[in-house]
């Protein structure tokens, strides 16, 4: 391992190139510390600290993991790239479901570069939006963000300076495409993730006895051997998860040109397990906190001193955030039980989405290959979605299984959300995924000039 990080070294491209991604990831960690005009940062951590160890506000703590506590701070990079991963997976719906933006995606370079053309501007329009949001969200949450005193011009302020910050994360992202090595956005999201574990190692070791009989709210020696234990486990099912495949055998026909044959040989066309990655937790998480919110809003409407009380709607609109894990209740059944089965939703509705049996069997039948005892066309197609509709269930399976590690080490163990975001849920597998794919990157371009990679057994492929 030591050997082959100092080969990359050695190489003056590539030494280059990780020398600029290092620079520019240090960049986006000064941002989040560059705070807002007029934030109460004091207030504002009092509130994340209390949020992490009940379980509230989910959406709030969820944002500030992928802006690299730049939310907790109202810095400049308090929106983080979030708006700009949401304007992304929105035109690969659309790209799907829209023929006219199809076609534009199927002009070659020229399409790419109009859609993500079109993707910069349609993050410009959902900074706007949510800046102001979460900063509505906060206030409704309880953490008063600015004085009384302030007007809505402090607000718009505040949303322009996030909207600018995050435009240059966006920025910054396409430099590291272009000039460093690995995925630009996927890297800035991975750093703000670990830019946390010193934190929750902190927090971990405040509550640290060294003892097999630790005081109440206390870890005990135990517990911290099983949190290790757990960890490995955790890390061990991701890599295995999303580096797992389904390789469906397939052949090229023969073809006689000249005095010369071509063809014949047999191929694989992998089929990933977990063809969605992170996406369906994203969307399970987002869809489940608009009724917590929409249910938290109504009571402070119609609760004591509300605009409109109301006995019914205040205890209705309480059952929905008891049931749904608000406030200091934490993840409750109900919160998981749906948690898990959007989470298989969003599984199939993303993998229905993005993946396309007809064109797949129809570029087989086109390429002249085929698979062993199918026949093309038609059947090919069938086979290929009868495959990954069974391939999918373990994959989402797993994935359900990671994301609700978090909850149910908050309610039985008693952690801190900043020590359990570690263990499962979407921080994690964002972190393993980048990390595989950095590695990768790093390993290809070792192998291209004949160096050992980090497996040692890569140069045996050529």
């Amino acid at each position: 391992m030591l050997d082959t990080l100092a080969n990359a070294f050695r190489i003056p491209e590539l030494r280059r190139r990780i020398l600029i991604t290092v620079i520019l990831l240090a960049i986006c960690r000064v941002g989040v510390f560059i705070p807002v005009p007029g934030a109460d940062i004091v207030a504002l951590s009092r509130f994340f600290e209390n949020a992490g160890r009940g379980g509230g506000a989910p959406l709030l703590n969820l944002a500030n993991m992928f802006s690299g506590g730049g939310l907790q701070r109202c810095g400049l990079f308090a929106l983080g790239v979030m708006p700009y991963i949401s304007a992304s997976i929105i035109f690969q719906l659309l790209v799907q479901v829209v023929p006219t933006l199809k076609k534009v995606s199927e002009e070659g370079e020229a399409g790419r570069k109009k859609i993500n053309q079109w993707t910069r501007y349609a993050t410009v329009l959902l900074c706007f939006f949510q800046g102001p949001m979460m900063i509505k969200a906060l206030s409704v949450s309880g953490a008063a963000i600015f004085p009384a005193s302030f007007g809505y011009g402090m607000f718009l302020l505040a949303g322009l300076l996030m909207t600018a910050g995050s435009l240059l994360l966006m920025w910054i992202g396409e430099q590291i495409d272009e000039y460093g090595i690995g995925n630009g956005i996927s890297l800035i999201i991975m750093a703000n993730i670990m830019s946390r574990l010193p934190a929750a190692i902190t927090e971990l070791e405040s509550q640290f006895q060294f003892t097999l009989n630790p005081a109440e709210g206390q870890i005990g020696i135990l517990k911290v051997g099983f949190l290790l234990v757990l960890f490995v486990a955790v890390v061990f099912c991701i890599i295995y998860i999303t580096q797992g495949q389904r390789r469906i055998p397939f052949q090229q026909a023969k073809q006689v040109r000249g005095q010369r044959v071509y063809g014949g040989m047999k191929h694989y066309l992998p089929i990933q397990v977990n063809a969605a990655n992170v996406i369906p937790i994203i969307f399970a998480q987002s869809l489940l906190m608009f009724p917590m919110y929409g249910a938290q809003a109504l009571m402070g409407a119609t609760g004591p001193g509300g605009h409109w009380e109301s006995n019914f709607f205040y205890g209705v609109s309480k059952a929905v955030m008891d049931s749904l894990g608000g406030g200091s209740s934490g993840f409750t059944f109900v919160h998981t039980f749906l948690y898990v089965v959007l989470i298989f939703f969003f599984c199939y509705f993303w993998t229905a989405i993005t993946f396309n049996p007809t064109d797949m069997a129809k570029n087989l039948q086109e390429n002249g290959s085929f698979i062993p005892g199918i026949r093309p066309g038609h059947r090919t197609a069938e086979y290929l979605e009868r495959v990954m509709t069974r391939i999918t269930l373990p994959g989402a399976a797993s994935l359900a299984l990671i994301a609700v590690v978090p909850g149910m080490m908050m309610r039985g163990l008693d952690v801190h959300y900043i020590v359990a975001e570690f263990f499962g849920g979407t921080s994690i597998l964002i972190a393993v995924g980048v990390a595989l794919d950095f590695v990768k990157k790093v390993e290809a371009q070792l192998l291209v000039r004949h160096y050992d990679g980090f497996t040692r057994v890569s140069r045996r492929r050529f």
